[in-house]
């Protein structure tokens, strides 16, 4: 594992590293974290990099602006600014050479991820979404779980009308600009368009994210699979289900590279 240093177009320096097989890699993975997050994904993106290195793949994962040690601040993260973060980290691996690429992208880093499919097209090896914030509008403005009733309900709401920003989980703050994006952005139309091959992997007891929408979204187009982690919350929430997300992903991502 080295540190890499990205810099997107509008100048933010975002914190990375690169996993390296010993050899030539016959693939690239980039992991995309969610929000509040960072690219360790708490300790599953180093963990699938393992993986994915002993088989010969490496793998980028990095930080968004305004999360962990990248540049910016949380009430200045919009998903116009994560795209071009990604943009930044897809460029680096073009410098690498011409290899087969895949993204991960976990909860909220599936929106960047599905955001950039239209550029994507004939790049793509393959895309694996964990738990993918899909609809911005009943995650987020007109939350329909728990999680998203408690973090962006009234209260929340008037202080963001009031103050320019919220917090979610009491502790990141995101703005204005990031607000008034989530009623512009549609990520699922984006997946349903595209015709990269998917593997969507989602908890059936989620109460942060819809799996319902995530699974409706598999059945909706070609070239999807699905696969559910039994009484999972968000993010898998126990190591024995991580591990199994894990482990289907870097089977699906290295049958895919293999075939390549």
């Amino acid at each position: 594992m080295r540190q890499v240093g990205l810099v997107a177009e509008d100048g933010v320096l975002l914190d990375a590293v690169l996993h390296e097989p010993a050899g030539e890699p016959r693939g690239m993975v980039v992991a995309l974290h969610g929000i509040t997050g960072d690219m360790e994904a708490r300790g599953k993106f180093p963990r699938l990099a393992d993986i994915l290195v002993a088989a010969g793949c490496a793998m980028l994962r990095f930080s968004f602006r305004g999360h962990g040690r990248s540049g910016g601040t949380p009430a200045n993260v919009t998903i116009a600014g994560e795209v071009l973060d990604l943009q930044a980290a897809l460029a680096y691996v073009r410098s690498l050479g011409d290899l087969p690429l895949s993204l991960v992208a976990t909860s909220f880093g599936a929106v960047s991820a599905t955001l950039s499919l239209p550029d994507l097209e004939g790049r793509l090896t393959g895309l694996v979404l964990w738990c993918p914030v899909l609809d911005l509008r009943h995650t987020f403005l007109e939350p329909q779980l728990p999680w998203g009733r408690a973090n962006f309900g009234p209260q929340q709401q008037q202080r963001m009308l009031a103050d320019g920003e919220l917090l979610i989980d009491g502790r990141f703050a995101i703005g204005r600009a990031l607000w008034e994006e989530f009623a512009l952005r549609r990520p699922l139309d984006h997946l349903l368009s595209s015709s990269v091959p998917a593997l969507i992997i989602h908890g059936d007891q989620d109460s942060y994210v819809s799996y319902e929408v995530a699974r409706a979204a598999s059945r909706g187009r070609a070239a999807c699979e699905f696969r559910t982690i039994s009484g999972a919350e968000h993010g898998f929430d126990t190591r024995e289900r991580e591990d199994e997300a894990i482990l289907v992903t870097a089977d699906w991502l290295l049958g895919r590279h293999n075939a390549s």
